[in-house]
């Protein structure tokens, strides 16, 4: 997939008018998946991704403070001066092009190297929601 399809796909997914704000809003993700995610997952997913949207994550320094899904959303809210129910939103449409991207192994690796509450926003089923440990 080239960036401009990537764009489009996302353009798609989140209902945006135009490139332009799609093209944001895969920067922004990006760069918060960036400070995310580490080791093996992170160089094997910027791999798979276009080489702009590579560079926007990858130029991010990632961050040892686990946030669980809810708390990406907001750090994204809080980082762009947007609503946490924006935030989700444009999560959902540029992760669940990610996740078509990465392919289910890698999607499968990224999701348990992540602390909960991933799944949804790469738009999965979330198999460990309500449970506790035992």
């Amino acid at each position: 997939m080239t960036y401009e399809q990537m764009l489009e796909a996302v353009r798609y997914e989140g209902a945006y008018s135009g490139t332009e704000r799609a093209a944001e809003t895969v920067e922004r993700v990006l760069a918060a998946l960036g400070r995310r995610l580490t080791g093996a997952e992170r160089a094997d997913l910027a791999a798979r991704l276009p080489l702009q949207a590579a560079l926007a994550f990858t130029a991010q320094v990632p961050s040892y403070e686990k946030l669980t899904g809810w708390g990406f959303v907001k750090d994204i809210a809080a980082r762009s001066g947007t609503s946490p129910a924006t935030a989700r939103w444009d999560t959902g449409a540029v992760l669940s092009v990610v996740a078509r991207l990465a392919g289910p192994d890698l999607l499968a690796r990224i999701l348990r190297s992540l602390p909960a509450g991933y799944a949804l926003l790469f738009g999965q089923i979330d198999l460990n929601a309500g449970r506790t440990g035992a």
